[in-house]
């Protein structure tokens, strides 16, 4: 195995993270780092930025190879921190958008830039993976333990069912499939997450209600990991707190904005896409990014970005249609960036 220095990432990708350990066999698919990078990544001590396969839709690049390799089984974790969300924003010369709901947010402050609908609670979809990336990074679970897929992680009650590329006997270890969940939005991934959890998925919603709870997330409600349940609800306030929060570890913006990666399962190599067409085309500074979709949700999204060097939050939630919510994104971050920061 060879090391690849952050000078040459630098140059081959938009991530910037502790250098990552390349396993020179093409046979192999794991990506490796030692515990100190790990924990690094983990601790939120590494800032990274990165560049549509769009989200899975319910039935009916540079390319980047990573693997993870022993943490020891010891993961790390950030004590969370709030931020205050200040509501300052005004609605002359704002942007209009095509998304039921909108929130952006300076990252620092919590001051509030452009608001629509943002205490109304609405079906998330698979934003909800972001609280399941927090919870298995709060865990401190062995990031290198192999987790097979089961059937009952391709569907769960009262769920909308999807398409996957995976199949129930699919092995990875802990990390690749959070890395499946955030990048590409595999919902066997994160029930398999959450089904591995000690104490099984029951404790798995509990953590991330009371995650939510702890984080000051009123309006939000778990019933489930993946997104798939319409139950799964937040406010685009509550959101612009959850990914202030999550934004703090590494693994999270690393996982969440790796443009595309080749999933090499032993029998088969899965060639995958980030969800984000934002975060895949490289021109916005995304720091941590998630889609999602279901009907009762329509399009949605959540991104930590620096525009005009201002850490900035924003949520999109009930967007009509992909092209609808980018071009959403695109008005607001580009109206942001122009807007003169507060001394």
């Amino acid at each position: 195995m060879r090391v690849l220095g952050m000078s040459f990432l630098f140059g081959m990708s938009s991530m910037s993270f502790a250098d990552i350990v390349m396993n020179s066999s093409p046979s192999q698919a794991s990506l490796s780092w030692s515990s100190e990078e790990a924990n690094q990544l983990l601790n939120g001590d590494v800032s990274a930025t990165a560049n549509d396969g769009d989200e899975p839709s319910p039935q009916g690049s540079t390319k980047v190879s990573t693997s993870v390799r022993s943490l020891n089984g010891v993961a790390q974790t950030a004590p969370s921190k709030t931020v205050q969300i200040l509501d300052t924003s005004r609605s002359s010369s704002q942007p209009s958008v095509n998304a039921r709901a909108a929130l952006v947010m300076d990252g620092q402050t919590g001051e509030v830039l452009y608001s629509k609908n943002s205490n109304t609670a609405f079906p998330i979809a698979s934003l909800t993976k972001l609280m399941t990336a927090v919870v298995i990074s709060d865990s401190r679970l062995n990031m290198s333990e192999k987790i097979t897929l089961q059937q009952g992680d391709f569907s769960c009650s009262g769920c909308k069912s999807s398409s996957s590329t995976l199949r129930a006997g699919d092995s990875m270890n802990r990390a690749e499939a959070l890395l499946f969940a955030l990048m590409k939005s595999e919902n066997p991934a994160a029930s398999a997450l959450a089904r591995t959890y000690p104490g099984g998925r029951t404790a798995f919603y509990a953590a991330m209600n009371a995650k939510a709870r702890s984080l000051g997330m009123n309006s939000t409600h778990y019933v489930e990991s993946t997104g798939l349940h319409p139950g799964n609800v937040a406010s685009a306030r509550d959101l612009g707190i959850l990914v202030n929060s999550a934004s703090q570890y590494g693994l999270i913006r690393q996982f969440s904005t790796t443009p595309s990666y080749d999933f090499n399962l032993g029998y088969r190599v899965l060639k995958s896409n980030n969800t984000n067409a934002l975060v895949r085309n490289g021109g916005w500074n995304i720091n941590l990014s998630k889609t999602g979709y279901i009907n009762e949700a329509g399009r949605c999204v959540v991104m930590h970005t620096t525009l005009n060097n201002r850490p900035a939050v924003v949520v999109l939630l009930g967007a009509d249609s992909s092209a609808a919510r980018t071009n959403d994104a695109t008005r607001l971050m580009t109206w942001v960036s122009q807007l003169p920061k507060r001394i």
